[in-house]
């Protein structure tokens, strides 16, 4: 392995620099893949050079790209339109890794939705971004018309048959939209609630017609495939599962950013050499590996790699692969009753076991912290954790508040019990 990784997805970001304009990115190389994929590749040659790459969905699932653009009919059958739908309503606390790819080269995002659009013959692509992106938003909208001006955009691209017309979209700023299903939803104009399954969206999605929904990062990987092939971007992480990722640390850490580093970076090289390792005079006390919705992990996990397959051993998730770090002054009951207050406040309260259970679980805690907490609240937490579990609510929005709650209960169970010993939160005192 080289001493000095690839890093496809971020070589033309350049920090404190505006983004390549059209003729800067063609001049690195834009638009190459895509001239390619339209004239020698057929749309199900790029879908399986995407699942020869093993590449996984960057969001926070890890589910096959290439699987689930395979689900989408095909032939006569398929019929129009179909469309492609970028998830870029990053909401997931602790998470940025799509804003630096969106404000930092937006044309590899429209290079990468128009290749993917072709792969799964879609006639119409969506970029759904989180409302509060502001400069992506500005950024996305002038190289999308800077694209379609050059011909990359539009009917007859590149005097191919194949057409493709781009929407960006800004919503109205809810967790919720990251479902894929809800996205669907609020990208018809309704009320952002998810959708039963099956029919998945690849079959009957926007507006009843064929739909793939995938991450910014997941889709930034497409150009560089279908430009240096499967096995090159296998090749790229040091595990199974091939590829770069942008990893991320914020937090108590000495140098908070994103990163992009080989598929399987471990646990500590990525917080000790990257993120400078705990901020000065602390110690590690957990982390939350991939966003709020994950398991915590403590430093007996720090050699783990980071990637879908190794993370699961722990207990916990890969996610988003951006880790947020808590230190040994930190107050566990007061940063799970953060989360839960956010989970509970996202919900959208479409099944009773979020709706009322999540509210409930944030009161506990609330309760545990300000020193009026009973032994038994511990049970009844326990007790929610097993109730809003997977299978046991309408989307995943309940289990992944969970997540933490569940870990949190084993691995701070000491300081719970003694907050309600104390009656107080000894944490505020030692501040």
């Amino acid at each position: 392995m080289s001493s000095t990784p690839e890093r496809p997805l971020t070589r033309n970001i350049r920090p404190g620099e505006p983004p390549l304009d059209l003729v800067g990115y063609e001049r690195a190389g834009g638009y190459r893949a895509l001239r390619r994929a339209l004239r020698e590749l057929t749309p199900s040659q790029i879908v399986q050079q995407v699942t020869d790459s093993n590449l996984r969905g960057r969001g926070g699932a890890g589910f096959p790209t290439g699987k689930k653009w395979s689900f989408v009919p095909h032939g006569a059958d398929g019929g129009l339109p179909k469309y492609l739908i970028v998830n870029a309503d990053e909401m997931e606390p602790g998470t940025f890794k799509d804003r630096l790819l969106l404000e930092g080269d937006p044309h590899q995002m429209i290079e990468a939705i128009i290749i993917s659009a072709y792969a799964i013959s879609a006639s119409v692509a969506y970029i759904f971004l989180r409302g509060e992106y502001l400069r992506a938003t500005e950024l996305l909208t002038r190289a999308a018309h800077a694209a379609e001006a050059r011909g990359y955009l539009g009917a007859h691209i590149l005097d191919s048959p194949f057409s493709l017309a781009l929407h960006v979209h800004t919503s109205a700023g809810r967790y919720m939209c990251g479902e894929e299903t809800a996205l669907l939803t609020a990208l018809e104009g309704k009320r952002a609630l998810p959708r039963y399954k099956p029919p998945f969206p690849q079959v009957v999605g926007l507006w009843g017609r064929p739909s793939v929904v995938n991450n910014v990062e997941t889709l930034c990987n497409v150009p560089h495939i279908v430009e240096r092939g499967a096995a090159w971007f296998r090749a790229l992480g040091r595990t199974q599962d091939g590829g770069t990722k942008i990893y991320g640390a914020s937090g108590h850490v000495r140098r908070p950013g994103a990163w992009e580093l080989p598929m399987g970076t471990p646990l500590r090289e990525l917080l000790e050499e990257h993120a400078g390792g705990i901020r000065a005079g602390r110690a590690l006390r957990a982390l939350l590996p991939g966003g709020a919705s994950t398991a915590f992990l403590t430093a007996e996990h720090l050699d783990v790699p980071l990637d879908f397959s190794s993370m699961e051993p722990t207990g916990s998730r890969l996610g988003t692969g951006t880790i947020t770090v808590a230190d040994d002054r930190t107050c566990p009951v007061a940063l799970l009753r953060n989360l839960e207050h956010f989970f509970a406040q996202e919900s959208c309260g479409w099944c009773t076991p979020c709706r009322d259970g999540l509210p409930w679980t944030e009161r506990l805690l609330g309760a545990i912290e300000d020193g009026d907490g009973e032994m038994q609240d511990l049970e009844i937490l326990e007790m929610h954790t097993r109730f809003l579990d997977s299978g046991k609510t309408f989307c995943a929005h309940a289990p992944g508040a969970m997540a933490p709650l569940a870990s949190g209960l084993k691995i701070f169970r000491d300081d719970f019990e003694r907050h309600i010993r104390e009656r107080r939160c000894p944490w505020k005192r030692a501040a």
